[in-house]
């Protein structure tokens, strides 16, 4: 009777051990040392210094045109998944970047100062969450791919006036939709379309 309630309690453990916790996925926008989430929403005052430096660098683009869309207007972070997000935001970060700060130095006045000390801090913060992510996290593809190509391709071939309107163009949307898409994580839910030209 004994060694049956210790054959008993035995298969009992080995049932629970067999049922504990089942590995989660990977985390999203929490790992250690990304902290992006607070830029869900900037405060009024830097995104009126954006604004003011948009209306004014707007009007003095001259004489410029693409071979391409640089930010196609169906182009959708919530389209990725979720830890790839940070990935393709930073890379639009880092393009816009470097051309407000060739702007910068013809610029008078001093109006990107503020705008481009809020985007480096950004993308400080951005970094760490890049970073991050498990190394052997799978490579980017699909649709991040593209993007990622088509960024990098157009910093080599389009004219200097072509990523100058198109930064300036996309720069609301960088900061209201894809910045606020990163840093909301899970709460920015994925959409399923149909497959659309990328």
């Amino acid at each position: 009777m004994a060694m049956a309630w210790v054959l008993v309690l035995v298969t009992a453990g080995l049932s629970l051990a067999r049922a504990g916790p089942v590995p989660t996925s990977k985390p999203t926008t929490t790992w250690k040392g990304c902290d992006i989430g607070r830029f869900k929403s900037l405060s009024p005052r830097e995104l009126e210094a954006f604004r003011k430096a948009k209306d004014a660098l707007e009007n003095s683009l001259k004489n410029w045109s693409c071979s391409s869309r640089l930010f196609p207007r169906n182009r959708d972070l919530r389209q990725l998944q979720v830890w790839e997000r940070p990935v393709a935001l930073e890379a639009e970060l880092i393009l816009t970047l470097k051309v407000l700060e060739t702007m910068a130095d013809r610029s008078q006045g001093g109006i990107l100062d503020q705008p481009l000390h809020t985007l480096r801090h950004i993308h400080s913060e951005l970094q760490a969450c890049v970073e991050a992510q498990p190394t052997a996290g799978p490579q980017p593809r699909g649709r991040l791919h593209h993007w990622l190509h088509r960024l990098s391709e157009a910093s080599k071939k389009e004219s200097q006036g072509c990523l100058e309107a198109s930064v300036l163009f996309n720069l609301f949307r960088l900061l209201k939709k894809d910045l606020e898409c990163v840093a909301s994580g899970d709460l920015c839910l994925r959409t399923w379309t149909h497959p659309q030209p990328i």
